[in-house]
């Protein structure tokens, strides 16, 4: 067992953790060796594991400065995963200043990171919790000091639902924050697919079932399903790289197998 001082007490460091991984991908120092071999073995099988993080994040940039260009000050980060650079308030608050935000996730780990990144930070939080629990997530009483309900609210489900399980039911869940959500509020998700290597893909989903959460691809048509009860904006369900690229459509979007929307609630 690795010894480590910054570790919340309690956290398995002899098992490989999807959002550890995730943070190695980015480059990040948030990580342990038993997730870095993971992460290491996937890259050999796809070595462009890496960029494809990168687009992904790349992508939820974009997302979050369109929901605020588009008038929504506050968002939910569900799954919001450990601390990076350009995090959702810093997209935010560069549009305007007065953005709220509340990051949920339910490993230890990155929440307390996150709570040490935001300390003295207004109007932001980080918050453990189970994205599969809504109701509880939405009851939190750092959610409710720092989301007003009767105001649009973004919720971000960015590469996070590849790891709800079909047995969790990934749609009533997406539907459960929609409807607890004011008129004018919005959804961002990006969700991992096959893309144009299901061979490659097949292999990445067996490399986290090591993990505490298994990875569940979905097709086009079983991620168009989550997003019952929103209006896409242009360019619709796309490949994440062919959402709003700000340098141009690259040549083969599908290179990026993760496939990316945002919408608005249609009442």
């Amino acid at each position: 067992m690795q010894t480590v001082d910054w570790v919340p007490e309690g956290v398995d460091l002899d098992r490989p953790n999807a959002a550890r991984v995730y943070d190695y991908y980015l480059g990040g120092a948030h990580n342990f060796a038993v997730d870095r071999q993971l992460g290491d073995e996937a890259i050999a099988h796809w070595p462009e594991l890496p960029m494809i993080m990168r687009a992904n994040r790349a992508f939820l940039r974009r997302a979050v400065q369109y929901l605020a260009g588009s008038g929504i000050r506050q968002f939910l980060d569900l799954g919001s995963g450990i601390p990076t650079a350009g995090n959702v308030h810093e997209v935010a608050r560069a549009v305007d200043p007065s953005c709220t935000v509340a990051y949920v996730d339910r490993d230890p780990i990155a929440v307390a990171h996150g709570t040490a990144l935001l300390k003295g930070v207004p109007g932001v939080v980080a918050i453990q919790a189970d994205l599969r629990d809504p109701a509880a997530v939405l009851a939190h009483p750092d959610v409710r000091a720092t989301i007003d309900p009767d105001q649009p609210l973004a919720v971000l489900m960015v590469a996070v639902l590849h790891f709800v399980s079909d047995e969790d039911d990934p749609a009533r869940i997406v539907a459960a924050y929609r409807d607890a959500s004011a008129p004018g509020s919005a959804l961002a998700i990006c969700h991992s697919t096959q893309g144009e290597r299901g061979d490659r893909a097949a292999e990445h989903r067996q490399f986290y079932t090591r993990t505490a959460t298994p990875m569940t691809m979905r097709s086009r048509a079983q991620v168009a399903a989550l997003l019952d009860g929103y209006d896409l904006v242009e360019p619709g369900l796309v490949y994440m790289a062919a959402w709003r690229p700000e340098e141009g459509l690259p040549a083969r979007p599908e290179v990026y197998p993760g496939l990316a929307a945002v919408g608005h609630t249609s009442r």
